[in-house]
């Protein structure tokens, strides 16, 4: 049998992952001491409570409240928190040490990532997180490494499980919003309090951590744009499927064109989108995750899988484990990430993109006459008209906003209207938000149903 040099491992962490890496590192050592080339001992697992209830037994001397010796004594910390603090603490002590740090942390990186990559390198140490996007999926290292030699131009993702959850059952099954998010509370896709998810927030946090890989340019969360899901209604949802799309909530990285300076910059966006049912990431289902990556030389890959899940999870939180054992027994300096590039990060107005705007209009003559002045005054160009028959019913608002600005409705109109559905080309994201203002100011239009973009193609 042959001997391998042991190393020590310490765990930050026994919730849904935590407790299924300990689980699997206690069944499985040998077989990951192979792969490894060296032994890897969990020698202890901090936590708040040690008499807390959890989904795997797990041997209780194991357990320990004091997470800052139970660092001093490892050769790889593995975090499992979650949150901010006090783990960027604890890993900050860990790199500091000399640990390798592999972490699930997607809120930490998102907000600390710069700081803990610059302690690691001080140091000579590694920071792996896998997991800390899309779960299960390979992602990071092909970013990171894979394709380190090509040019990343657009990253399309579906990075939450819950939000794709609910919109798919509101596309395949017909839910309201609401109904679909009881369900996905009921099956445990979703927490007791979903704002992380429904609001965009987490997907933000992910798109932060693609965009700075893909682009190898430092991306602040607080640079992200967000928008969450709460203001897609099912009437949005039945009109796309009519149109042969779905609505997705959409992580977006994207290299760009400052039209201004002539600069290249990138943009880092979430928000729900229309994408043609014909498109790859129409046909993820349920709560899984997948990250669509165009690029210069490799053209369109796309990785799917489980986006969540302790055991899915804890799959991608052990490869990084084997590949510091790796780095243990070769020895040498950890890898720094690479943000050589810098470029500025542009604002949204910036984006280039396709509206699919819905108008209620005053069924009146001249009506579109005036609409299309007003697309031409702010230099939007429109690719599809389709208007329904009138109806007698007056409107009310559902903006792309109106959960996070609250927007009210525009006009009391009672008369006779119609609905009209315009599909825009291509055009700045500002002059499309101006034409939307525009629109709703207008006299002949009741009120502004729907704005989405529309993505993918």
């Amino acid at each position: 049998m042959i001997e391998y040099r042991s190393l020590r491992v310490a765990l930050l962490g026994a919730g849904s992952v935590g407790s299924q890496v300990a689980r699997l590192l206690l069944e499985q050592g040998d077989e990951l001491a192979s792969r490894a080339g060296a032994g890897l001992e969990l020698v202890g697992i901090a936590v708040r409570d040690v008499n807390a209830q959890r989904d795997v037994d797990l041997p209780r001397e194991l357990f320990t409240t004091d997470a800052s010796s139970l660092i001093l004594g490892a050769d790889i910390v593995i975090e499992l928190m979650g949150g901010v603090e006090p783990a960027r603490g604890y890993v900050l002590q860990a790199l500091n040490s000399g640990a390798d740090v592999i972490t699930g942390n997607k809120a930490l990186l998102a907000t600390h990532g710069p700081e803990l990559f610059e302690a690691a390198e001080q140091v000579g140490a590694q920071l792996y997180y896998e997991a800390a996007v899309g779960g299960a999926i390979p992602i990071i290292r092909p970013l990171r490494d894979s394709l380190a030699g090509d040019r990343v131009n657009r990253i399309l993702a579906i990075v939450n499980g819950t939000t794709n959850f609910v919109l798919d059952r509101m596309d395949v099954n017909g839910d309201t919003l609401a109904a679909a998010l009881a369900t996905a509370t009921e099956l445990g896709y979703a927490e007791a309090d979903p704002t992380a998810d429904i609001g965009g927030y987490d997907a933000a946090q992910k798109a932060a951590i693609l965009a700075s890989l893909a682009f190898h340019t430092t991306v602040p969360l607080e640079s992200v744009y967000r928008e969450g899901i709460t203001g897609v209604s099912t009437i949005q949802v039945d009109a796309a499927r009519e149109n042969g799309s779905v609505i997705k909530l959409l992580a977006i990285c994207e290299r760009l064109t400052d039209p201004e300076t002539g600069e290249e910059g990138v943009s880092a966006r979430v928000y729900p989108a229309l994408i043609s049912r014909e498109h790859p990431l129409a046909a993820v289902h349920g709560a899984h995750n997948a990250v669509f990556v165009q690029s210069a030389a490799a053209g369109d890959l796309m990785f799917y899988g489980a986006g969540a899940g302790g055991v899915e999870t804890a799959s991608a939180v052990l490869g990084d484990l084997v590949s510091a054992a790796r780095r243990h027994v070769a020895g040498g300096p950890g890898v720094a990430e690479s943000t050589h590039a810098q470029l500025p990060v542009l604002d949204i107005g910036r984006v280039v993109t396709r509206y699919q705007i819905t108008l209620e209009i005053a069924d009146q003559p001249g009506v579109l006459a005036t609409v299309a002045r007003i697309l031409s005054d702010g230099d939007v160009s429109v690719e599809t008209v389709q208007q329904s028959v009138p109806t007698a019913t007056g409107a009310v608002v559902i903006s792309r906003n109106a959960a996070d600005h609250g927007r009210t409705p525009v006009h009391g109109h009672a008369a006779p209207t119609a609905t009209l559905v315009i599909g825009t080309h291509e055009a700045e994201e500002a002059a499309l938000a101006a034409t939307v203002e525009a629109l709703a100011a207008s006299d002949v239009v009741t009120a502004v149903s729907s704005v989405l973009r529309v993505e993918g193609s």
